[in-house]
């Protein structure tokens, strides 16, 4: 799976929990760039996406996260492994 598609499916994730179907993902957005994105909607997101993906993430590796770019490296990772 490439970044491309990672990221379209990314998106729908966002959208789901976020509530939002306006949100556009890009490598650089973070949390700080979005009010909903707080501590709740963090870990609903993250079980999401491990849902979504068919990944485990650890926490070392969940707190590492910066942003979404380095979200879709991350889940290239665990999907192409």
């Amino acid at each position: 799976m490439d970044a491309h598609q990672i990221a379209r499916q990314l998106t729908t994730v966002f959208h789901d929990v976020m509530d939002r179907d306006d949100i556009v993902l890009s490598d650089t957005m973070s949390a700080d760039d979005l009010d909903e994105w707080d501590s709740l909607s963090h870990i609903r997101l993250m079980a999401s996406v491990e849902r979504q993906f068919g990944v485990h993430f650890t926490n070392a590796e969940i707190g590492s996260l910066k942003n979404v770019g380095d979200l879709i490296k991350l889940i290239s990772q665990k999907t192409n492994a």
